[in-house]
């Protein structure tokens, strides 16, 4: 194992420097899939499990939403959300039972809803309740990238080194070109995000500028 006294930022920042660093590109057509903007998690006035990296975060989510719409693109927004009994969230809602905890974000909560900065329009994009990290499990997504026939996945949300990572694993694991904004994902701790960012870079996903996916979304050729 190779050893480094760099922080998990200092490392990031070789990796994203690296010119001749290989990418998976851009394909035909891609769908857009926000993940879990949703108060639990943006709202750091209010909850404890909220965070946020770059505080312009949704503003340029709301950009891409705008230019996957104005091509006749795919929006989706997941939220995570249990019934009262917590018996969907599964064994992941067993290893703690506080007011903060995963399984306690129940259906019509406060925590449970968009943030209200999110530019969703309502019977046109597509609204995913999730109850795991990856969008794909028990989703309809999968479903709605078949019928849409997109080859390429654009994954923006929280947290980076969860179901940000889950989703782009499981993307690629499916054969799709899979792009993570950086601006547009964040997470609780630097560490994790910058970690996960290389970790997504190195392997699973091309990880780039939001200004350079804003430009291929107005000329994808």
């Amino acid at each position: 194992m190779e050893l480094s006294d760099k922080t998990a930022r200092q490392i990031w920042a070789d990796v994203k420097a690296n010119p001749s660093r290989a990418r998976f590109g851009y394909g035909n057509k891609a769908v857009l899939v926000n993940i879990d903007f949703q108060c639990a998690y943006t709202k750091v006035d209010e909850f404890k499990t909220a965070y946020e990296t770059d505080p312009r975060q949704i503003e340029h989510v709301n950009a891409l939403a705008g230019a996957f719409r104005a091509r006749g693109w795919p929006v989706v927004w997941t939220h995570v959300a249990y019934a009262d009994s917590a018996e969907d969230a599964g064994v992941w809602g067993t290893r703690t039972n506080t007011p903060d905890s995963l399984q306690n974000i129940k259906h019509g909560s406060r925590r449970a809803q968009f943030d209200e900065r999110c530019d969703i329009k309502h019977g046109h994009d597509l609204i995913y309740c999730k109850r795991m990290a990856s969008a794909f499990f028990e989703t309809p997504l999968q479903s709605l990238l078949v019928w849409h026939k997109v080859d390429t996945v654009v994954i923006t949300g929280g947290s980076t080194s969860g179901c940000v990572r889950a989703t782009a694993v499981e993307s690629l694991s499916r054969g799709y070109r899979t792009i993570v904004p950086e601006q547009c994902v964040a997470d609780k701790h630097e560490s994790y995000h910058f970690a996960n960012l290389t970790d997504l870079m190195l392997k699973y996903a091309d990880v780039v500028d939001v200004h350079e996916t804003l430009a291929w979304l107005r000329n994808p050729s």
